[in-house]
């Protein structure tokens, strides 16, 4: 698709203009070709920071994710490769445009504050959509006669302000929900928007030949919870759509080995759980069932 085929909406304002071309036209082209180096030039390295909303919108939940350029140039990556590998109903990067909105751009001498906004869905060739509902805070600088990227704060809730942090389609955790303070990676309480709920059956760390895999909890776990993602994404729905996680233990020795796996894969809020040591098939350590919910 021809990028330059969607009208710049700041034709008359040659700074503006660039900034609209670097952060959605050339952007969007380079992401979806996976091509760094199309935009490698539109960041200014030195002292570059990147500030991970996480999609929450408590600020004191925010993290510096990407310290420096090359942090954020391998999620840049990663995210790209995993675009292109899936298999998209239409042409994707025209959606891409079609979600992105960029018109607020705040210029006072040769700095700027630019947001960006993501407000959309793409579909997939299964029939299933993907959300696109983000914002993005750029700290643009201009160096000479060009435009660059100084940092940013992203995945920033869109629209900002509500009550209740949404962090993925359907989950919320309610005002006042607390939990003691010896709590592992998991919420109190979630509220779930009405939708169609996805339930797996227990999954564990066995392949698709019927071999157990691993003999260590942190083996099994990390092979029992792909085994999860893998029937979840059957029903077009992710780990971040998870709300609930019963977990089986043979040993509850091992529930601090455990939970560090599972935090891993886990974004805020977690999922609500419930855990039980129990007896379980073969040489098991472990078992995993999930609850999502699809929007």
């Amino acid at each position: 698709m021809d990028p330059h085929q969607y009208q710049n909406p700041f034709p008359k304002d040659k700074d503006r203009q660039q900034i609209w071309e670097m952060l959605v036209a050339r952007n969007i082209q380079a992401f979806c070709q996976q091509n760094w180096e199309l935009i490698a030039g539109d960041f200014i390295e030195r002292n570059f920071m990147g500030v991970d909303a996480r999609h929450l919108h408590n600020p004191d939940s925010w993290r510096m994710n990407f310290a420096n350029l090359e942090d954020y140039k391998t999620v840049w990556l990663e995210q790209a490769a995993s675009f292109a590998e899936t298999e998209w109903a239409a042409d994707a990067e025209r959606a891409l445009y079609e979600a992105t909105t960029l018109r607020d751009i705040d210029i006072k001498g040769k700095s700027a504050l630019v947001h960006k906004k993501f407000d959309g869905y793409i579909t997939k060739k299964d029939g299933t959509k993907d959300r696109l509902n983000w914002q993005t805070l750029y700290r643009c600088r201009k160096v000479g006669s060009k435009w660059k990227i100084a940092g940013f704060t992203g995945y920033l809730p869109h629209p900002m302000g509500m009550e209740l942090p949404v962090i993925s389609a359907g989950k919320q955790i309610p005002k006042g929900a607390s939990q003691h303070v010896t709590a592992g990676p998991y919420s109190p309480v979630l509220q779930v928007t009405p939708g169609q709920i996805v339930v797996i059956s227990g999954q564990a760390a066995i392949d698709e030949n019927g071999n157990i895999v691993g003999e260590t909890i942190e083996e099994q776990t990390h092979f029992t919870i792909q085994n999860c993602q893998q029937q979840l994404k059957t029903g077009g729905v992710t780990l971040d759509d998870v709300f609930k996680v019963n977990v089986y233990l043979t040993d509850l020795d091992n529930w601090p080995r455990f939970n560090e796996v599972y935090t891993t894969y886990f974004k805020d809020p977690k999922p609500v759980r419930t855990a039980v040591q129990t007896p379980l098939l073969y040489t098991f350590l472990v078992e995993l069932e999930m609850w999502a919910v699809k929007k």
